[in-house]
């Protein structure tokens, strides 16, 4: 690759957030020449921002976050506002898979370990998906076409998965500090919708088959669960029924560190985390219960891939700090309604449904 086109396409690595700030602008409502004004830069640099050619991730730090702070105060939508910082993680990403870093520490699915904010953003921009925090939101009336997603150009795209997909593969064959970069990559892969998605994630569960075999808590339990997990977004939702059997069920260790991974996930834990060492903590002292009780009652709707994974959280939670029902009538009436909606409607395994009635039994002794 020359060096003039590896600078165009850094140009292009600002696109997930120009999207984002064009929403957050949009829901104002701002026109780019009011905005503009508002931020005291010209219009060139609002479009530069906005189309990625100028990244938000160049600025500097002083005046993001300037920039992040004066949205709310022009009437910008926190949802829309919050999902900035994760929309720069999800371009950190693409440009990874654009341009490598020389060294597998370097890159940004090595360093941290992301939520589910950030997934989304590559989510949204590989198959459309709007964030839950997006939904099927308006755009401003313009003329011409209007892009309703930040998609990436088919090119990119394929790219893109093609080098998680390698990160996940080559990463098996180096350093146990690289099993971060591993887990991170094969469940991003899983958000690909092309046809030889299910093959490729099928070969990399028959590879990684002593993973997913082993009992309880292990040093491979993390990425187990994320081999889990993509196999059930790919359609096939026994694995991780498997994985809740075997990994978690009837194991202390195992069902903490479910609820502290779901705990950062879902953003309700305060601090950005380097390794997966956080998930060990038996105590559960690192999150907010009632916030992980709103967002996992959120999930059942949201997320009926995953409806098995749910229903066991919920009654592990529950069962742990029973008092959470009584701190949110609220989540508990709808968690009441979800719950029974899944016995009724969805499909689920024994397990779940034993969970779900344990779950029921507890909203009906908090309601008496």
């Amino acid at each position: 690759m020359t060096a003039a086109s590896r600078n165009q396409r850094r140009a292009r690595t600002g696109t997930i957030t120009g999207y984002v700030l064009r929403l957050a602008r949009e829901s104002i409502p701002m026109v780019q020449p009011a905005f503009a004004e508002a931020m005291n830069v010209d219009l060139a640099t609002v479009q530069g921002w906005e189309t990625g050619r100028r990244p938000l991730a160049n600025v500097k730090a002083g005046a993001l976050l300037a920039l992040k702070r004066r949205l709310p105060g022009l009437g910008a939508e926190q949802a829309v506002v919050r999902l900035l910082d994760a929309a720069m993680d999800a371009d950190r990403i693409i440009d990874a898979a654009l341009d490598p870093p020389a060294r597998l520490e370097e890159h940004p699915l090595a360093g941290w370990v992301h939520d589910r904010q950030t997934a989304h953003m590559i989510a949204w921009a590989v198959n459309g998906a709007a964030p839950p925090a997006i939904g099927a939101r308006q755009h401003s009336t313009r003329r011409g076409p209007v892009a309703t997603a930040p998609y990436l150009p088919a090119g990119e795209r394929d790219e893109l998965l093609g080098h998680l997909r390698t990160m996940a593969e080559v990463a098996l064959t180096h350093s146990a500090e690289s099993k971060l970069l591993r887990r991170q990559a094969l469940y991003l892969a899983s958000y690909d919708r092309s046809a030889s998605a299910p093959s490729w994630t099928a070969h990399t569960l028959h590879s990684r088959r002593g993973v997913l075999s082993q009992r309880g808590w292990t040093d491979h339990w993390a990425e187990a669960r994320s081999i889990a997990a993509a196999l059930a977004r790919q359609g096939d939702p026994q694995p991780l029924r498997d994985f809740i059997e075997r990994s978690m069920a009837d194991d202390d260790t195992g069902e903490a560190a479910n609820l502290n991974y779901w705990a950062y996930w879902l953003g309700a834990a305060p601090h950005t985390e380097p390794d997966d060492h956080f998930m060990e903590d038996r105590h559960l002292s690192g999150f907010d219960p009632v916030t992980l009780l709103r967002r996992l009652t959120q999930g059942m709707q949201e997320a009926p891939t995953f409806v098995d994974l749910y229903a066991h959280s919920l009654w592990a939670l529950l069962v742990a700090q029973p008092w959470l029902l009584a701190a949110d009538p609220a989540t508990a009436a709808k968690l009441g309604k979800r719950a029974t909606y899944a016995l009724e409607a969805q499909e689920l395994s024994s397990r779940s449904r034993r969970d779900l009635g344990t779950v029921q039994h507890l909203l009906i002794e908090q309601r008496t």
